[in-house]
């Protein structure tokens, strides 16, 4: 194989969280870096998560919205044409454009398997050899997550969410499996192009990781759309007759039988949307003395983020961290100071279903495990004018948690049509410890959905909005 290849970040994975690693670690340095990926460079979020899913559900959020508004006529949706604009968005699945952006930004591209072969080494299996190549600073791992699929599925061949955003075949009955973010989007969007969808959901609600607002009305939304949310649903048995691989978004072999609760569910093809794990199985751990639970004690030489490391499993976290890490590792490996992060910092997420759901910081049970007293505001979303203009039937609700000790926001909810473009004030709320006496200065333009923050901030007790910080109910 021959004398190692030498870089000063080696960067196994090349999604945007490892893109955008190798960019804040070398631009405006001498530094270099190399990019391994067996797959299309870009990674999941480009080709099979963020960006196809988001272009399957904004024609139809579209649709929905003309629906609603009277003096708009005619809006139909084209489930061909909006395959179509998925096929745009995601470049045919061709990565040449990202290829082309890493080598331009001075980053070398190795297609291959790569895998840890001791320390700061890292041998590459391309198609048609094998690559050594060794780090003078760190090797990263961005080699994000994957799906878990419980024994129960496993034989019977169940499409996973590249399936979904990848869809080539309606199925004419679909079951869901799950109740998280990629199951209630996904339910959108093939209900949209004409499956009849069954969403098994083993809890007691859709996305318990929000505030039980959201969940319920992000519950009902689906059931008027036609969908059959059954919450509780434990699946004991699964079979299937002919399960075979059929190719990304095809259907995998004959119909599916689900025993749920005693009773039986029969469709045409299953999404399994249970949960991801990182991807650490066949990284080479165990070639420096490493296992995934071990994972934490880690040499320092060793860098994960992304998914793969264990925080949040969203792509804009990923990258925000990656780009944190790039900088301070530069600076590291140039002797200079290494740049501050803050300590704690929101973790915001958008939930592009219909009801959008967009959340920052704690929700108001975690408030008040972690603050000693906590103060809610809650308006229902036909509150603000602006907000009302956009849909006629202004189905929503918008709530912030507050800190009464400090005055600041700590957590926001924001559960409406385009709830999405509003949560990054909230962001800045939340990042910057901003307290409500100084938000109500914050003027929204009338009439728009951000008069939602003035509806909010006069719920408060005046004490609150007056600044009178410690101040009891």
């Amino acid at each position: 194989m021959g004398t190692p290849e030498v870089f000063d970040f080696v960067v196994i994975g090349a999604g945007p969280v490892g893109e955008n690693f190798a960019q804040y670690a070398t631009e405006g340095t001498d530094l270099t870096a190399v990019l391994i990926e067996q797959e299309l460079v870009g990674g999941e979020c480009s080709y099979w998560a963020c960006m196809p899913s988001k272009a399957l559900l904004r024609p139809i959020e579209v649709e929905t919205t003309a629906q609603h508004l009277p003096g708009v006529r005619g809006a139909e949706l084209d489930p061909e044409a909006l395959l179509a604009r998925r096929d745009d968005w995601v470049s045919h699945y061709d990565d040449t454009g990202q290829v082309d952006w890493a080598e331009g930004a001075g980053i070398r591209v190795i297609r291959g398997v790569g895998r840890l072969s001791g320390e700061r080494q890292v041998t590459v299996e391309t198609a048609d050899r094998m690559v050594v190549l060794e780090a003078r600073q760190a090797v990263v791992l961005a080699t994000g997550s994957e799906a878990v699929v419980p024994e129960v599925y496993a034989a019977s061949a169940p499409w996973g969410s590249r399936d979904a955003t990848g869809v080539r075949e309606v199925p004419a009955r679909l079951a869901i499996v799950g109740g998280g973010v990629v199951a209630c989007e996904a339910a959108v969007w093939m209900n949209a192009l004409g499956s009849e969808v069954t969403m098994l959901v083993r809890g007691d609600r859709l996305l318990p990781r929000t505030e039980p607002f959201a969940s319920d009305l992000v519950r009902d939304a689906l059931v008027d759309s036609g969908i059959d949310v059954r919450l509780e649903a434990d699946v004991s048995e699964c079979r299937r007759d002919d399960a075979r691989d059929a190719g990304v978004g095809r259907i995998h072999g004959g119909e599916v039988q689900l025993t749920v609760a005693g009773d039986e569910v029969v469709v045409d093809e299953l999404l399994v949307a249970t949960g991801r794990q990182p991807r650490l199985a066949d990284v080479g751990l165990e070639t420096v003395g490493l296992e995934p639970r071990g994972i934490a004690d880690r040499p320092d030489w060793l860098v994960l983020v992304g998914d793969v490391s264990g925080e949040a499993p969203l792509t804009h976290w990923g990258k925000y961290r990656a780009r944190v890490l790039g900088e301070q590792l530069a600076a590291r490996a140039e002797g200079r100071p290494e740049p501050v992060a803050p300590d704690e910092v929101p973790v915001p997420q958008v939930v592009f279903t219909d009801p959008q759901v967009a959340s920052v910081g704690l929700t108001e049970e975690a408030a008040r495990k972690a603050c000693a007293n906590v103060v809610v505001a809650k308006v229902d979303w036909s509150s603000a004018g602006g907000a009302a203009l956009l849909r006629d039937d202004a189905t929503g609700a918008a709530q912030i948690v507050v800190d009464r000790a400090s005055g600041c926001v700590v957590g926001a909810t924001f559960v409406g049509s385009g709830a999405g473009e509003l949560i990054h004030a909230a962001t800045i709320a939340v990042a910057g410890r901003v307290p409500v006496h100084v938000l109500r200065h914050a003027v929204p333009s009338y009439p728009t959905a951000s008069e939602l923050w003035l509806r909010l901030l006069e719920s408060l007790p005046q004490d609150l909005r007056r600044g009178t910080v410690g101040a009891q109910d």
